[in-house]
């Protein structure tokens, strides 16, 4: 499916933007019997949950399903490092020291993998590459929580084949590979796929480790709200067509009340959900929103006011 009219959509959420032209594309190319394969896939790996809500309780048996297909495809590490610091250890110590510099030029280049930052995979016969979006490790008091955007996990229904690889590069799930028992998403997003809700929660387990905690694991980054804008921050993402993350230096400025933007050349599908990390660890946004999270030039984020700071609160009491 192609992108929004726009923009380019960065987590290629199923049925959104473009979708129908699309459709009609890929009939006239490879004829129905391919597209009729596709659909199945998606309803296949789409619920319902409680839309007014925003709300998917995932069943366990599923998830479990979802962790195994993904071990098909990448391979934990026996010996997971013990040591890594949770993000690139450079950029807050830049920050502090008055040290920290744009990226120049403004373009997007392969950076080394962070234990709190993932691909997030969609493994099954529903359109979408292996990894289709990104997302990152959250502070929450269960340590189990992740953010990323809610296309990436809400298109036409809940996506029941997620999982998370934190850390991921190369076909190597460092830190392992965790599914979701809940996710959250604004009714608003639900409704009406409302860009100014493009933000998701997701609370994760790892199938055959009872009891671990995500965050003892890979650490996490704390999470603000009404922050100050512009800022300097840093956008990390995993491109669909590449096994190892990207990550551009840049400032976050306001567009408008609800938005961010964040000018940064070559940030591709499979970005969306990535964050948008202040002072080296502080999450202020994750990729998304406008124009599906922007287009070859530029980058959004839902700005994360009262609205996500109710839809992280709901997260982490439920």
């Amino acid at each position: 499916m192609s992108g929004r009219v726009r923009g380019r959509q960065r987590g290629r959420a199923a049925v959104r933007g473009s979708a129908a032209v699309g459709l009609l594309g890929t009939l006239v190319l490879a004829g129905a019997g391919y597209v009729a394969w596709e659909l199945r896939g998606i309803v296949a790996t789409r619920a319902d949950g409680d839309p007014a809500q925003g709300v998917y309780q995932q069943d366990p048996e599923r998830a479990d399903r979802t962790a195994s297909a993904v071990l098909g495809i990448v391979r934990e590490d026996p010996d997971p490092p013990k040591d890594g610091k949770a993000f690139a250890d450079g950029d807050a110590v830049n920050w502090r020291s008055g040290g920290w510099a744009a990226s120049d030029p403004l373009v997007a280049a392969p950076a080394a993998a962070e234990p709190a930052i993932g691909a997030l995979f969609s493994p099954g016969n529903d359109g979408d590459p292996d990894h289709h979006c990104s997302a990152v490790v959250v502070h929450s008091p269960a340590g189990d929580l992740v953010a990323t955007a809610a296309h990436c996990v809400y298109a036409g229904g809940f996506r029941t084949n997620l999982a998370f690889a934190p850390g991921y590069r190369d076909g190597i799930a460092p830190y392992g590979v965790w599914v979701p028992t809940r996710i959250d998403v604004d009714p608003r997003w639900t409704g009406d796929q409302d860009p100014d809700h493009d933000v998701a929660f997701l609370r994760l387990r790892r199938p055959g480790y009872p009891g671990q905690r995500l965050e003892d694991v890979t650490g996490a980054g704390t999470i603000a709200f009404g922050r100050e804008l512009p800022a300097p921050a840093r956008l990390v993402g995993y491109p669909n067509s590449s096994e190892q993350p990207l990550d551009c230096r840049t400032t976050a400025q306001p567009a408008g009340p609800t938005q961010v933007r964040l000018d940064c050349a070559d940030v591709p599908n499979g970005t969306s959900g990535g964050p948008v990390l202040t002072d080296g660890h502080t999450l202020i946004g994750v990729i998304g929103g406008r124009d599906g999270g922007g287009d070859e030039k530029t980058s959004y984020s839902v700005y994360f006011g009262d609205g996500v700071r109710a839809l992280y609160e709901r997260a982490t009491r439920a």
